[in-house]
């Protein structure tokens, strides 16, 4: 990963992740699931993630899903847990949780994205 590609994916990951944190500490009193809210916002970042590389999305599309599943799924037990003990501090640590799994999630792919690129030019 070059210099601009490094600089424009922290901006796409941290202002995804940004926003993750607001949907999850606004929903984190709601009895219904934030991760309704997160897909959008984690396929954009994707999304964008792509463009940086030149990277066709639907060639790792299908695997990235898969994967923000799996770790939306986790983060989501994790806050419920605390939410429903201590309402206040459940806010705090939803937020933090939706923050950190889509800022994982942002590396992951984009790393991913970074070795594919890398392996092209040497081929």
């Amino acid at each position: 990963m070059d210099r601009k590609q490094r600089k424009r994916t922290h901006l796409v990951i941290h202002t995804a992740s940004s926003t993750a944190a607001a949907i999850g500490g606004g929903m984190a009193q709601l009895p219904i699931s934030d991760a309704a809210a997160l897909i959008p916002v984690q396929t954009a970042m994707i999304i964008a993630l792509g463009k940086i590389f030149n990277k066709k999305i639907e060639d790792g599309a299908a695997k990235a899903l898969a994967t923000q599943f799996i770790a939306q799924q986790a983060g989501k037990m994790t806050a419920r847990f605390v939410a429903g003990k201590i309402p206040v501090a459940g806010t705090i640590v939803n937020a933090t949780t939706a923050a950190a799994i889509t800022e994982t999630y942002g590396w992951m792919i984009a790393k991913e994205f970074a070795e594919e690129v890398q392996a092209l030019k040497k081929a």
